[in-house]
């Protein structure tokens, strides 16, 4: 799966698209931006409800290719204009982040039974 792929998620909104696709392989559910830091995967997508300018520079040092900013939170411009920098692509849904990591889960095409080897 790509980032542009994110797009086709029900109730996904793209707010930025990043300049060329990049691969996503996971996602990774927090709002702890040091435990973003210290855990995020590269190649995955951040599902989050912080909406600002130091979760753009974490996911960015993380190696996160997407933002997935849920429960219909707003994206102020200067971390919009951050993540364009980044080129991270940005999402928003209503969606809790519950909901919206199922959907990326079953974007990805895994099933449900992977997750007992995820831990």
């Amino acid at each position: 799966m790509n980032t542009t792929d994110l797009k086709s998620i029900e109730g996904f909104e793209e707010l930025l698209a990043a300049p060329e696709p990049g691969t996503i392989r996971t996602a990774y559910c927090s709002d702890l931006l040091s435990d973003v830091m210290g855990h995020a995967p590269a190649d995955s997508v951040l599902v989050t409800v912080q909406a600002h300018k130091n979760t753009v520079a974490v996911a960015n040092l993380a190696g996160v290719r997407a933002l997935v900013l849920c429960n219909g939170r707003a994206f102020p411009d200067d971390a919009l204009e951050a993540a364009r920098r980044a080129e991270l692509a940005v999402f928003a849904t209503a969606d809790s982040q519950f909901i919206a990591s199922c959907r990326i889960y079953e974007a990805l095409g895994r099933p449900l039974s992977d997750l007992a080897a995820a831990r």
